[in-house]
């Protein structure tokens, strides 16, 4: 942080007592730099003492350019640019995008690939949140809960990995269905100097079946994990002192500000996209929506730990049914999916639309449309038009974190500087979104 005492643009007032107050004012640049910041954020602040007078956020340190870049490339080469702009809940980006272009397209995903994608996404929202408990806390002081929260996020990232390849970036959506099925082997950890004998056991004791019977171990042990973090956290006097009545938002500003996902239902209102909306399988599994009643940030937090639980109890059921139901998790449709790879071998046809769909894409029939997804931040949508090319002719993506970001400066008025660590951390904020 750096401070620069400045006068207010108020100072030449004409009574000489408001002026020789403004002037005490100060502004303050917190980040881009602070860790607080998360990413890029550079916020001006106007201070009075500790006193937050005005907050103004200032974007435009990251941008991508990632709509533009869209623009330049066929449909399926951009599936991976979604996983970078918020690089915490990558599958529900990819989610948004192949859901617009199957819209534009005409076409549905087979149905195991739509229970596959609902595992996945809430899979990543227990990602998403691991991360915003554990980074949370470490900016208001707690160490221990973003070490326990990694060790969770590790047994997930895992999971990225065994479908996709990529712990991060998996690109494993596609317009269609889903890059493969779930792997019947889970991979397991070699003996290394870290981890030997009855050390490597007791990391490889869920990894002897498939990735599915490793789901259904996580499941059944994550329940104990949150209530470790509640410990820590929920009636710990100084985490409700930095976060009760800190930030509070009326269900009248959470409309007025475009909120959504738990900046939304931490204020009291119900929404949410699964719900209100369904899509995947999201009308065929059994869920609850918690809602805050306060609008504070200690209600966001209660909220996205019951989301936690939530996202469990959706995972179970996916486990369960896909178990039971095997079937086809892509459309047999070379103009969309690859051929598969023995057949390549035998058919020159095979491997020509193999080429062409991973160099010139397809041609998708011209339209707009805008498909969304409740994202763990929030509404993530992508509004596309096609003019019946094979690159799209507009990408425009919705992000939550730049309407939550919007509303700082109404929110943090007359707060304490120690509150804005709190409401920044409270927002969940990726910068790739934001400033995409």
């Amino acid at each position: 942080m750096s401070v620069q005492l400045v006068p207010s643009s108020d100072t030449l007032a004409s009574n000489p007592a408001e002026a020789q107050q403004e002037i005490r004012n100060y502004t303050l640049n917190f980040g881009p730099q602070h860790p607080a910041a998360h990413g890029v954020l550079r916020l001006i602040l106007e201070m009075d003492g500790e006193v937050v007078r005005r907050a103004d956020p200032h974007v435009g340190l990251l941008h991508r350019g990632t709509e533009k870049l869209a623009e330049s490339k066929p449909f399926n080469q951009s599936i991976g640019y979604m996983d970078r702009l918020d690089y915490v809940s990558m599958m529900c980006n990819e989610h948004a995008y192949v859901r617009a272009i199957e819209t534009l397209l005409g076409i549905e995903a087979p149905e195991r690939a739509q229970w596959i994608r609902t595992m996945f996404d809430e899979i990543t929202r227990i990602l998403n949140h691991l991360m915003w408990v554990g980074s949370n806390a470490l900016d208001l002081g707690a160490m221990a809960v973003f070490l326990y929260a990694f060790r969770e996020r590790e047994e997930l990232m895992d999971c990225y990995e065994a479908v996709s390849g990529a712990r991060m970036h998996a690109a494993y959506y596609r317009p269609g269905g889903v890059y493969r099925d779930l792997p019947a082997q889970m991979p397991k950890y070699q003996e290394s100097p870290w981890r030997k004998g009855n050390k490597l056991k007791r990391f490889n004791e869920w990894r002897e079946g498939s990735l599915l019977d490793y789901l259904e171990h996580f499941t059944e042990d994550f329940p104990k994990r949150l209530d470790e973090y509640e410990t820590l956290l929920t009636d710990n006097r100084i985490w409700k002192q930095r976060t009760v009545g800190i930030g509070v938002v009326t269900p009248e500003q959470a409309k007025a500000w475009g909120m959504s996902g738990p900046m939304l239902r931490g204020s009291g209102i119900a929404w949410d996209l699964r719900k209100k909306q369904p899509y995947a399988k999201y009308a065929e599994v059994d869920f609850d929506i918690p809602v805050g009643s306060n609008g504070d940030c200690y209600d966001r937090y209660l909220v996205r730990m019951a989301e936690m639980r939530q996202s469990n109890r959706i995972i179970a059921q996916c486990v369960k049914w896909l178990k039971a139901n095997p079937g086809p998790v892509m459309l047999d449709n070379y103009k969309v999916a690859p051929p598969p790879r023995a057949e390549m071998k035998q058919s020159m046809e095979a491997l020509i639309h193999h080429f062409k769909l991973f160099t010139e894409g397809y041609c998708v029939p011209a339209g707009e449309t805008y498909a969304a997804v409740e994202a763990p931040k929030g509404e993530f949508g992508c509004y596309l038009i096609s003019d019946g090319a094979n690159k799209p002719f507009r990408v425009h993506l919705r992000a939550p974190g730049f309407a939550h970001l919007s509303s700082m400066d109404e929110i943090v008025k007359g707060h304490m500087l120690a509150d804005v660590v709190a409401m920044i951390g409270t927002y969940d904020i990726v910068f790739g979104e934001i400033d995409r």
